[in-house]
């Protein structure tokens, strides 16, 4: 991939294509939902192009005031399955200008691809920055963020974010709470922050279990879907793991373009931290391409060993293992599509 391709495919996901403010149902049981459209629909329709003549501040506080918010940010945050990303992604199809949306793991990845200063560069002169997934897991990783997210506002560039977690509370518990306090205070008084209530429904679904094929069973899946014409990428699963260890996260997305479904043999339990952040960062990809997974071995929602779960990286390794969960159950529901008696 080259730097343009990289910074070209931050776009909403597949599932997220068409997502928009009306697309997107409220619950009345939790007004806090339908606030949060108004307040997303109000903040991408009083937009205006951002200019490049040093007038980014003045064109911000006019933006401000048009808007209702004070700040050039909002910061959606709530627990799992309340709708966070649907609206991010209304907003940034409704948003005018030059405009990116990833999580923060792809932004991270790519300013580490493209060194700082040619990150801040390609997204000098974005009218919006939209971040999904907010995450401060890693010191080196906060302050390049800060730093980028207040030279790109200075710019005139507004920022939308989403996360499970306020952000006087992220980083929390985790390494240098005083490093991430400092970095936070700062990021933090970018954004307006909305709480969004609600069912967490994803939450729900770490409650179930990963699909597990039987080998023959996962060969027999592979060939059906191959003579159906589909893409299979097929490979064992520790030989995925070095693979990934070869690739540039940011480049993830190019692994899975045109994959129709993924089948990995003998899953075995990650117990480097390392080799599991990098699957993690994997998955994303998988089920933002809405990718079905086939696998032999140890359950996927089991994988991630030696008290992973409940150290540092916990969101992490929970949201994996929510996605991990739902793609081995898509793969089971088309096998049984595929297998039912045509009426």
């Amino acid at each position: 991939m080259t730097p343009a391709e990289m910074v070209d495919a931050l776009v909403p996901p597949p599932q997220f294509t068409t997502a928009s403010f009306d697309s997107y149902i409220p619950d009345d049981d939790y007004p806090s939902q339908r606030a949060a459209v108004e307040l997303c629909r109000g903040f991408a329709g009083n937009a205006t192009p951002r200019r490049s003549s040093g007038r980014g501040f003045l064109s911000r506080v006019l933006f401000a005031k048009k808007s209702g918010t004070t700040k050039p940010g909002i910061y959606l945050d709530g627990g799992f399955g309340v709708g966070k990303t649907h609206l991010l992604a209304a907003t940034w199809h409704a948003y005018p200008g030059r405009k990116y949306f990833g999580t923060f793991i792809e932004y991270t990845a790519l300013v580490g691809a493209l060194g700082y200063q040619n990150a801040v560069k390609a997204f000098t002169g974005a009218s919006l920055i939209a971040i999904d997934e907010f995450e401060l897991d890693d010191p080196g990783d906060t302050m390049v963020m800060t730093k980028l997210l207040g030279e790109l506002v200075e710019s005139g560039t507004c920022v939308m974010a989403t996360s499970n977690t306020p952000p006087n509370a992220l980083g929390e518990g985790r390494f240098a709470a005083q490093d991430f306090l400092r970095e936070i205070t700062k990021l933090s008084n970018v954004f307006d922050t909305v709480r969004i209530d609600g069912v967490d429904f994803r939450r729900r679904a770490v409650e179930g279990e990963a699909v597990v094929s039987e080998q023959g069973e996962l060969e027999a899946q592979v060939e059906r879907r191959s003579a159906a014409g589909e893409t299979v990428a097929h490979d064992p699963f520790r030989g995925l793991v070095e693979h990934l260890a070869r690739v540039h996260p940011s480049k993830y997305v190019k692994l899975v373009e045109g994959v129709d479904a993924i089948a990995l043999d003998d899953v075995e339990v990650l117990t480097d931290q390392a080799e599991a952040l990098r699957f993690v960062a994997f998955i994303d990809r998988v089920y933002d391409a809405q990718i079905p997974v086939i696998a032999s071995g140890e359950p996927l929602d089991a994988i991630f060993g030696g008290g992973m779960v409940d150290g540092g990286y916990r969101k992490k390794y929970l949201r994996s293992v929510s996605r991990l969960i739902a793609s081995t159950g898509a793969a089971r529901e088309q096998e049984a599509k595929a297998a039912a008696p045509a009426e």
